[in-house]
């Protein structure tokens, strides 16, 4: 019966988030980074397999302190809708499934299944975010393997420039799938393989350096076989080896180097149900139980008070002028947008958007995007994935951080291999002027927890570098003329 309640419970938990599982089923199928955590559900089942003749020995309880862990999940998914943040929303709709465990199951059988819920957390897609440091870090294994092997070779932020070519660490170059599949693999194997926790840390500790290593050495191997066979052969070489055959040997190595290692037996029970049963703060804990009905009733609270209330925040909406217009500058003149290379960041969702090009009389050349909403949320986010100066699918690439300027977020960008640009991002909220997109969501939580509807206003300055002319001074310059960003921005969305 405690089974069944459980069963009954994660139905109406899928089915109340299922737009969340949706999202993440769809990111598992379709983005190759995610594509081992189709495995993930049999290996779960498997974990409580293996545990299943000791939890039969604990005796299943509803423990109300449950409704706790519940609640922190659910405030985790809350504050995901509220700001618009994929990963929080899907990190709670998670959690929401291993809390109810300890709700419906009790303490001690919880902590028997411990390492399964904890490794539920490996269904949430995570990992994006570390793109842009693995493309840096593999560009600086690569250039230096690529000097110790006698090939001249300069590098411009991701970009290698060789004999042979120009050679970019793309986003796919990075290696984060391996990486996260690596940590996935390694954090289940220091379970079941090992019982010492020096040697547990150790396992995770290799699959988190090898595949960053062994992703430097594939990028040089790459450079490398381009200088000797020529580029198109190089090609060839690297989508071959830049697959899951290149994930089995790097893995292959390190379970090599580890076997040797493994500490424990093989009939070795994951859990022994008879110390669980003994601990005597599980025991202590065990006694605040309470009736099936209670706590299945203040789960269903909990779950339409968490949407109601992400509902109703959605709805807000900040008054926004019917037009705004890029105003004059003292020194610059408005002048035809003309760019080499077609450049317009992305704003889905913003009711205004603006792009245009101011030039000085030195000949400084200044391009402006000014987006504003009267809201944040899914598909109209300022600061989400795709969004901003670095366009999808274009000929642009991220190329490295640029110069600073003030508190917004500097980056440079290469055109078609020949074009630098420095873009400079700021997004406005409320009295928040920040480059940071951590920053707007917690303002934007705020907001919405509190009910406040306030606009958000993305200003993104930029300009193409040239041989008499840095695009950063160009930049700098003219914010010597419009003045405090934050006082620039207000004045063209008119909303102060």
């Amino acid at each position: 019966m405690p089974v069944l309640r459980l069963a009954f419970v994660w139905l109406v938990l899928f089915l109340a988030f299922a737009a969340d599982w949706s999202a993440m089923a769809l990111q598992w199928w379709d983005i190759s980074t995610y594509n081992h955590v189709l495995l993930l559900p049999p290996i779960l089942a498997w974990l409580v397999w293996q545990r299943w003749g000791e939890l039969q020995k604990l005796e299943p309880q509803v423990w109300w302190p449950g409704l706790v862990l519940c609640s922190g999940a659910g405030f985790l998914w809350l504050l995901g809708a509220m700001s618009g943040l994929d990963l929080a929303r899907q990190a709670g709709a998670v959690a929401m499934l291993g809390a109810s465990v300890p709700l419906l199951l009790g303490p001690r059988v919880a902590f028997g299944l411990l390492f399964p819920l904890a490794y539920l957390a490996f269904l949430v897609p995570l990992g994006e975010e570390l793109v842009e440091v693995l493309q840096t870090i593999t560009a600086d294994i690569t250039v230096v393997l690529t000097h110790a092997s006698g090939i001249p070779a300069v590098i411009d932020g991701v970009f290698i420039d060789t004999p042979a070519g120009l050679f970019e660490v793309a986003e796919a170059c990075s290696g984060v799938k391996f990486l996260i599949a690596m940590v996935a693999f390694g954090v289940l194997a220091a379970n079941v393989c090992f019982v010492s926790w020096l040697r547990r840390i150790a396992m995770v500790a290799a699959c988190i350096v090898v595949p960053v290593l062994a992703n430097g050495v594939r990028a040089w191997g790459t450079i490398y076989a381009a200088q000797v066979f020529g580029v198109e052969a190089a090609t060839g070489f690297d989508h071959i080896v830049y697959g899951w055959f290149f994930f089995a040997i790097v893995l292959g190595l390190v379970m090599a180097g580890a076997w040797r290692f493994f500490d424990r037996p093989p009939n070795d029970p994951m859990i022994d149900a008879g110390a669980i049963a003994r601990k005597p703060w599980l025991t202590r804990l065990a006694g605040m139980r309470i009736a099936p009905i209670v706590g299945i009733l203040g789960l269903a609270v909990l779950i339409v008070a968490m949407k109601g209330w992400a509902i109703e925040a959605d709805r807000l909406s900040a008054p926004l002028p019917k037009q705004i217009h890029l105003p004059h500058v003292p020194g610059w003149t408005r002048a035809d947008y003309n760019p080499q290379i077609g450049w317009e960041p992305a704003a889905s969702g913003a009711e205004h958007r603006l792009l245009g090009r101011y030039v000085d009389g030195q000949g400084r050349k200044v391009d402006v995007f000014i987006a504003l909403y009267d809201r944040q949320g899914e598909g109209r986010e300022a600061g989400g994935f795709g969004q901003g100066a670095l366009m999808p699918d274009s000929a642009w690439a991220w190329q490295g951080p640029g110069r600073p300027l003030g508190n917004g977020k500097s980056e440079r960008l290469l055109g078609a291999g020949r074009v630098e640009r420095l873009t400079v991002t700021w997004y406005r909220n409320g009295d928040l002027l920040t480059g940071s997109n951590a920053r707007l969501k917690l303002a934007v939580i705020g907001s919405h927890l509190t009910f406040r509807a306030r606009p958000t206003t993305m200003l993104i300055l930029s300009a193409v570098d040239r041989p008499d002319q840095p695009a950063g001074d160009a930049v700098a310059h003219f914010l010597s003329s419009t003045g405090p960003p934050g006082s620039w921005i207000d004045r063209i969305v008119q909303v102060r």
